[in-house]
């Protein structure tokens, strides 16, 4: 079975202990925006603007998700 293409995006996870991190959600990529803004964006849409201060996010494209689990 061949998996159906999706337009780029981002999986957004938050810290929430040293070696742990919550899947908060994925996002697709904005077009036009730089890699930094694309991910801070990627950030605020998954949080739907609501970003805790002094939380650590982690923005990472799905392509690179879904080769990290060797899918």
């Amino acid at each position: 079975m061949q998996e159906q293409r999706r337009p780029p995006g981002f999986v957004v996870f938050r810290q929430e202990g040293d070696d742990f991190w919550r899947l908060i959600g994925e996002v697709p990529r904005t077009p036009g925006l730089t890699a930094r803004r694309a991910r801070a964006k990627a950030v605020a849409d998954a949080t739907g603007g609501r970003a805790a201060p002094g939380a650590t996010y982690a923005a990472v494209l799905r392509s690179e998700w879904r080769v990290s689990l060797d899918l």
